[in-house]
């Protein structure tokens, strides 16, 4: 299964590939550089369709957990001043994606959607610690019934040019379900009530609709 905002892309790289193998085949007539390049074409391919794939990781809702968005690994987990939404003091637990990993955002709980909100900016490496205030990044506000306001930020990284955010203010989302996409290597920040029982640790590897976060 892939992602529905790769559909276009996939399609037109496939045809690409293929346009380009029946070319190649034609004008190299040496054997080995023949090989070579049909290779190279072919990682090309499967490079673009694993970036875009989007593994069925359906879950049964539970509002006393919140799950991991992405997958990725566990590079913050400490107390913060949250200056856009909040303005408070919150729990910031982060989660980087390579290039490698899978790049759908999932909603980590259910709930409406308070506040969406998209800002264009620099394209610092994404571990940096002002990519969550100065890189392009959306910023969304899921009130969930049990924990109350979860805020959730995707942050684009050195090689990302582009997020999607299906969030829209006023929307009933639902835990597990695809709330976006951000392309290349990438970063979600994800802010908690302070005092909620985290239950990952740095460096550890999480998966997303699978990882719990947190936990009441």
């Amino acid at each position: 299964m892939f992602h529905k905002e790769g559909g276009k892309i996939i399609l037109i790289s496939t045809t690409l590939f293929v346009a380009l193998l029946l070319l190649s085949s034609t004008l190299i007539s040496n054997f080995w550089v023949l090989k070579t390049v049909q290779i190279i074409l072919l990682l090309l391919l499967i490079t673009v369709l694993q970036f875009f794939r989007n593994p069925d990781r359906r879950l049964e809702v539970n509002d006393y957990n919140i799950v991991a968005p992405v997958d990725g690994k566990v590079v913050v987990i400490e107390e913060v001043f949250e200056p856009e939404y909040f303005k408070d003091k919150r729990l910031q637990v982060s989660i980087f994606m390579s290039p490698i990993n899978v790049h759908v955002t999932r909603y980590a709980c259910s709930g409406r959607i308070k506040y969406s909100k998209y800002h264009p900016g620099k394209y610092l490496v994404a571990w940096h610690p002002k990519a969550s205030t100065e890189n392009e990044r959306t910023t969304v506000v899921i009130d969930n019934r049990i924990y109350g306001e979860i805020l959730y930020r995707q942050i684009a990284g050195a090689l990302a040019k582009r997020i999607v955010n299906y969030a829209e203010e006023g929307m009933q989302v639902r835990q597990g379900d695809d709330a976006g996409f951000i392309k290349f290597g990438s970063r979600v920040d994800i802010y908690f009530p302070l005092g909620t029982n985290i239950n990952v640790k740095l460096n550890e590897k999480a998966v997303g609709n699978r990882t719990i976060i947190a936990t009441k």
